[in-house]
């Protein structure tokens, strides 16, 4: 039997299932293979491979590796609580980007119950149970199996499908769609991280359940670094840190609406002036678009029947409005408001709109989920032979803008779902995938397939970006629709004058700029480079007769587009350099009797390294160029 492994084609002498395979190819390592796909699909290790199958072994250090690791860690972690409390009730357990979690129901615990739940988890791992698939014959079946439970009766009466199913490890049962690890083995390292409060099905009318967090790894050296990190990311907050640096704050009267403060303007200013440049250079036209709008236009989007419950709604003059949860439908309205010919294509149409969408108030976090934030959004419309040459466009400018800030990233294509679910034809869907999938080939960056995990209207492209910590945010996606341009019947005129609907492209590379801004201010750890730096230089008095030089010397500053300030309080020089050092001051500018004579100023860089007397023409030289050329690293220091 033959399949194909990496695109190479593998000989068995005998029908194998997938757990054998990757035996007998020497895979069996957490690095090498802790899930399967065949066929694009994930699949159980017990599954028997055909000839011509397509198969995929994922390692631990694969997104989709780590998702079946943490989903099968979070069955443990479930089995683990019954046998310590045998009257708590499972409910759902997910992976997360890190880890995963499992929500109870009657279940009361604390953080001193931590290590006797880890100390049932190692019991677990070292009886080494292997999990078992179990297939009910339909709903009926199912709820049977969970009678004792109405939480997973009621999912199982949510399920719009008839293959459900099950997973046996021991004597533990749980309702699961899978796939799952072959065995518990591979799991070394467990962590409890925290616990909360959550609504059943995020609801708050519904139950409060007790939610417990927790990570796992292959390995325990691997579960160190992860605490070590944890530990840093708790020194880059951005909400302590955003507090401390006076750049923005919340309110109780606006919940998960930012206050951003002068400081951090000079911030936010910054990205969109350097957002503008890119989109200018780019040949993009910026449009701005009404806040609010008809109820009749997001019916025809199909968001007030899709999205109605996370948008604000008003009434005026007998007539239903929304505030915008998303740009898309103003930009439709702008494209449709004139004839388009073939020679203005591709038209890219940028709109760094503020948007409003209704979040549950224990989901608010910091600038990372808010109601009210402003998206980078760009629609680009095109012919269908265009869409790979303006994917690699979009690619080039995500590249500028993410290496501006020295972010590493990753890519994912997620292709066409269960055809059924989607719109558009076999024709379109593949000139789209493919125009996709060719503008990956062609950047050379590696990325990763996500086979029928694209939207119902056409595949996509995410951009998941890695901070200074190692932690991977989702920022960037490039979105093909097929979907609003049908419904608002878009149209350009072709060379032969025929009338053609235009493929469009939406994107984003910030998409949140709240939420880019707070991954900014953890990625930097406030201390920012000094083209965004809230504070760039301050001049330290070593006494009151000093300060007219330092005024002076402060206006050169100013005079060159630096932030630029004066302390020229009572404290001693010890204490306002400490002051400067707090807000992550990039340069500090000390002027006694001595600098004062000279003209000349005592240099200190925020890295705490002196560097004595230094020219102010020089060093203004030497600033202007780290600022116009956007260099993350100070010329006077090896630290940002």
């Amino acid at each position: 039997m033959k399949v194909k492994v990496k695109d190479k084609l593998v000989e068995f002498p005998e029908a194998v299932s997938a757990k054998e395979a990757a035996e007998k190819l020497h895979l069996t390592a957490p690095e090498q293979a802790v899930a399967v796909s065949i066929n694009g699909r994930l699949k159980d290790f017990s599954t028997p491979l055909k000839e011509g199958d397509e198969v995929q072994f994922w390692g631990f250090d694969d997104p989709l590796g780590k998702e079946v690791f943490w989903h099968t860690s979070a069955h443990v972690l479930a089995q683990a609580i019954l046998r310590l409390w045998p009257d708590a009730q499972p409910t759902i357990g997910p992976p997360l980007e890190q880890g995963f979690y499992y929500d109870f129901a009657n279940l009361t615990i604390s953080d001193q119950d931590f290590e006797k739940i880890e100390k049932e988890v190692e019991i677990i791992l070292g009886e080494s149970f292997k999990t078992e698939r179990i297939e009910f014959a339909d709903k009926d079946a199912a709820k049977t199996a969970f009678s004792h439970n109405p939480y997973k009766k009621e999912l199982i009466d949510s399920f719009d499908d008839t293959s459900i199913s099950a997973y046996r490890q021991g004597e533990f049962v749980d309702l699961c769609r899978g796939p799952h690890m072959a065995s518990l083995g591979k799991i070394k390292a467990f962590k409890i991280l925290k616990t909360s409060g959550a609504y059943w099905r995020g609801d708050s009318s519904r139950e409060m359940l007790t939610r417990i967090y927790a990570i796992s790894y292959p390995d325990k050296k691997r579960l160190k670094e992860y605490l070590v990190m944890l530990e840093e990311a708790k020194k880059r907050d951005h909400k302590l840190l955003g507090a401390a640096l006076d750049l923005y704050s919340f309110k109780e009267e606006a919940p998960g609406m930012p206050f951003i403060h002068p400081r951090g303007l000079i911030i936010w200013n910054r990205l969109l002036d350097f957002l503008r440049s890119c989109l200018l250079e780019g040949g993009y036209i910026e449009i701005k678009t009404p806040m609010m709008m008809s109820k009749e236009l997001w019916e025809r989007s199909g968001h007030w029947f899709h999205y109605r419950e996370n948008m604000y709604t008003s009434e005026i003059e007998d007539r239903e409005y929304a505030i915008k949860p998303m740009n898309c439908p103003g930009c439709m309205l702008y494209f449709k408001s004139a004839t388009h010919s073939y020679r203005e294509l591709p038209l890219r149409i940028a709109e760094i709109g503020h948007v409003h969408r209704f979040e549950a108030s224990g989901a608010l976090n910091g600038l990372f989920r808010v109601r009210s934030f402003h998206q980078d959004d760009a629609h680009m419309f095109m012919r269908p032979d265009q869409i790979r040459d303006e994917i690699n466009h979009i690619l080039k400018l995500a590249d500028k803008i993410y290496m501006t800030f020295g972010l590493p990233y990753r890519l994912e294509l997620s292709t066409r779902p269960e055809k059924s679910k989607t719109i558009g034809s076999d024709e379109e869907w593949e000139n789209a995938t493919n125009g996709l999938k060719g503008a990956l080939d062609d950047w050379g960056h590696s990325y990763r397939i996500n086979e029928g995990d694209g939207a119902f209207y056409g595949p996509k492209i995410d951009i998941h970006i890695r901070d200074a910590i190692g932690r991977h945010w989702q920022c960037g996606t490039v979105q093909l629709d097929m979907s609003l341009p049908q419904k608002f019947e878009l149209e350009y005129v072709d060379s032969d004058g025929s009338h053609k609907r235009p493929v469009m492209l939406h994107r984003a590379l910030f998409g949140s700029i709240e939420r880019f801004f707070g991954i900014l201010v953890e990625h930097f750890g406030g201390k920012f480079p000094l083209w965004i730096s809230p504070y760039q230089i301050r001049i330290l008095t070593v006494a009151d007769r000093h300060i007219p030089y330092a005024k002076e010397v402060a206006k050169k500053f100013q005079a060159k587009g630096f932030v630029c300030d004066v302390d020229d309080s009572s404290e001693s020089v010890g204490k306002k350099v400490r002051t400067a050092q707090l807000l992550k001051t990039n340069y500090m500018l000390t002027v006694g009797d001595k600098e004062v004579e000279n003209r000349t100023a005592a240099l200190r860089t925020r890295d705490n390294i002196v560097h004595g007397e230094i020219d102010i023409s020089d060093f203004l030289v030497k600033v202007e160029k780290e600022r116009d050329t956007k260099d993350l690293m100070s010329p006077y220091s090896t630290a940002p």
